[in-house]
């Protein structure tokens, strides 16, 4: 940990300048963010299996308003050493991500100056359906949409395939997803819409509002957890 640090801060006094080091001088400092996100990535950490362990990919660091002012000119380049500084302590700990990574920063009322939060989260990255039109037109027109990390996919019949693999029609690049893990199935009579989640005998299974399904109905606002990754189902009447 100690030797990430250093370069961490051997590289941002490179890239900084003096204006850099004076917006600092009495507010929160750049290592002590660094090293909190390093701990966050330790505390976060959980086990997929013997030899890999989860740990998020999604970073907010909250600063009080004096901090974030003074940091806010200079964030881009914090973020990119940040970036770097997390990915190489992943790598010597061989710890695995679930998608891209990202950090921001975020001004907290609450906070006082020098003071700071890290939060994380792990988030996927999701490659949607081929062809599928993702507007808001084609949201709203669809009486089915599904939300995955924060963005919507509107679904056809006769539904689709979840898996982490290319041959998966949404893909949900999640270590803990199997490479075919589910179906979600939309069966239409009428004007009757009925949507299943069935498990395609994934190694983690399927888990449906808290309980794990091999097949079932589920309604508007179920969650469905893939692995770590939770799906919401909105289920709309089209006029």
């Amino acid at each position: 940990m100690a030797g990430v640090l250093q370069r961490f801060e051997q590289r941002l006094e490179g890239a900084v300048t003096g204006a850099f080091a004076r917006a600092f001088r009495s507010a929160v400092q750049p290592v002590e963010i660094a090293a909190a996100l390093q701990r966050e990535v330790d505390n976060s950490a959980h086990i997929l299996s013997r030899e890999r362990m989860l740990v998020p990919n999604d970073f907010t660091v909250e600063l009080s308003p004096p901090d974030f002012e003074r940091l806010n000119p200079f964030s881009s380049t914090l973020a990119d050493e940040l970036s770097t500084l997390v990915k190489e302590h992943v790598t010597e700990q061989r710890y695995t991500m679930a998608g891209t990574f990202a950090i921001s920063f975020k001004k907290a009322g609450d906070l006082s100056t020098g003071r700071f939060r890290v939060r994380s989260k792990t988030t996927a990255a999701v490659t949607p359906v081929a062809g599928q039109r993702m507007t808001e037109t084609a949201v709203r027109s669809s009486n089915v949409v599904i939300e995955v990390n924060g963005m919507k996919h509107p679904l056809d019949p006769p539904g689709v395939v979840i898996g982490r693999g290319n041959e998966a029609d949404l893909k949900i690049d999640d270590p803990g997803i199997s490479r075919r893990h589910a179906q979600i199935k939309i069966h239409q009579s009428g004007t009757e819409t009925t949507v299943t989640v069935v498990d395609l005998d994934s190694t983690n299974g399927v888990v449906l509002n808290g309980h794990r399904v091999s097949t079932a109905v589920v309604a508007d606002g179920s969650e469905i957890r893939l692995g770590n990754t939770v799906i919401v189902i909105r289920l709309t009447e089209v006029a």
